[in-house]
């Protein structure tokens, strides 16, 4: 499945939110793979954020990563630059973008 998520950083916080993330622990990395990810990118627009997630299942995605410690780490570093977190709750897999429109690649052939 693949989910797109909003999050918002502080104007004063842009670079180093790109600098932080040029250096993603490798336990995180590891445990987002291990949790069923296949692809994650972060495009960002002036302040927006926007994640695109490729997982096996993002509610799962989220309770595996909750609690984890170097998750929560993570988090906690982001809570200091970011105006809107992902949420990592139960409820957070209710707070992904709607999909407008796809094309497809194999659409056509």
């Amino acid at each position: 499945m693949r989910v797109a998520v909003h999050t918002r950083i502080r104007p004063d916080s842009i670079e180093d939110y790109e600098a932080a993330h040029r250096e993603v622990p490798a336990e995180l990395i590891a445990a987002i793979r291990a949790a069923g990810v296949k692809s994650w990118s972060i495009w960002r627009s002036g302040i927006d954020l926007f994640h695109t997630i490729d997982c096996d299942d993002y509610g799962h995605l989220l309770a595996a990563l909750r609690d984890l410690p170097v998750n929560v780490a993570w988090q906690a570093r982001m809570g200091t630059l970011l105006e809107t977190s992902h949420d990592y709750s139960s409820d957070g897999s209710d707070a992904t973008l709607p999909l407008v429109w796809e094309l497809d690649a194999s659409e056509g052939d």
